[in-house]
């Protein structure tokens, strides 16, 4: 708002109330994605009522769930949807840390504590002192440390390595896995009073070959958002493609269909994605509940069986010579890649 003069003098703004029209959409199935996350699956719809309830409290959520199928994404709605979004969401990986670095890694170290420690530094918990810790596969953690670990949740207070002196915070705990907690609980591996600590709200998410009919709707989500990234405009898939996406079994999830996306528009030079541009498919044994199934429920094209020159250059290509992300962006494992790499193709010079 100016005044006669044009000088500023404020602003006049206008708020609805969209909560009875958002409960109202939920229910008649209209919404298609919450908080980043997609689908419109009765399953997900469950998901997007509990997770802004879940949010306005601060107990400690535990997230069940197979990889690849957005659990970091639910973590971070649950911070982000609540009181303590204006403070640090921080993710930590337990599984990718050997249990000595994952100690000072999550209640950090003072200098001398051990070899290559010059200085003080913060563990995680402490960054997040007023916000939320994600803990990703937790249950990969050691024994000893999940004796630490419940010592923070009970009293919410720790030591950095090399100190004895006690530090208090106030950090909200999300944790996953992608592990059967209750089994590994039963052979000794988990720690029943953490397990109980964590997941005073379990929350698990399905798998993507459960929410089948969400396959489309994230199919063209991922595209478009890829393609935009690429300048690419107007993809679309044809039939025969969708069809087998839609019967495919997906052990990697929701992160497998993003993989597969970003391997065919490597390969399709025009608009529509046709069968032969997704990615060869390894052909193993995945477990689907009570039964052992491929990783595919149709039959898989003999062309998606093999490794070819063109998609494996454009693929090193894309990821500037990294053999690991060229691995995932073409759908096979890294041994696979190398042996084919060893017979055929140079690997290009990063770029």
């Amino acid at each position: 708002m100016t005044d006669e003069d044009g000088k500023r003098v404020g602003v006049l703004a206008c708020f609805h109330d969209l909560t009875r029209e958002t409960e109202l959409a939920r229910r008649l199935g209209e919404i298609e994605q919450f908080a980043g996350i997609v689908g419109r699956d009765p399953k997900m719809m469950a998901l997007y009522e509990l997770v802004p309830q879940l949010a306005d409290s601060s107990v400690p959520v535990l997230i069940q769930g197979e990889s690849g199928t957005g659990k970091e994404l639910v973590a971070a709605a649950l911070h982000n949807e609540g009181p303590r979004a204006g403070k640090l969401f921080v993710p930590v990986n337990c599984g990718a840390l050997p249990e000595g670095l994952l100690e000072s890694e999550l209640f950090g170290h003072v200098r001398g504590a051990f070899t290559g420690a010059i200085r003080d530094k913060k563990g995680r918990f402490e960054l997040a002192d007023g916000g939320t810790i994600f803990l990703d596969e937790i249950g990969d953690i050691s024994p000893a440390m999940q004796v630490k670990l419940l010592r923070v949740l009970q009293e919410g207070s720790f030591e950095r390595v090399g100190s004895e002196k006690t530090l208090k915070v106030s950090v909200r705990v999300i944790s996953a896995t992608n592990k059967d907690l209750a089994r590994e609980m039963a052979e000794g591996k988990f720690r029943e009073d953490l397990f109980y600590r964590l997941g005073v709200v379990p929350l698990t998410i399905p798998p993507l070959r459960d929410r089948r009919n969400d396959i489309p709707l994230l199919a063209d989500h991922f595209l478009k958002r890829i393609g935009k990234e690429l300048g690419r405009g107007d993809l679309s898939f044809s039939s025969e493609a969708m069809d087998f996406m839609i019967s495919y079994g997906w052990p990697g999830n929701v992160r497998e269909l993003q993989n597969w996306l970003q391997f065919a528009l490597i390969k399709c030079k025009g608009s529509v994605i046709q069968l032969e541009h997704l990615p060869p498919v390894a052909l193993r044994p995945i477990s689907t509940g009570n039964r052992t199934a491929n990783s595919g429920d149709m039959p898989i094209p003999k062309a998606h069986l093999r490794l070819d020159a063109e998609s494996v250059r454009a693929a090193l290509e894309r990821t500037r010579g990294n053999k690991l992300e060229a691995a995932r962006v073409l759908g096979v494992s890294r041994a696979t890649l190398y042996r084919f790499l060893d017979s055929t193709v140079e690997t290009p010079s990063p770029g």
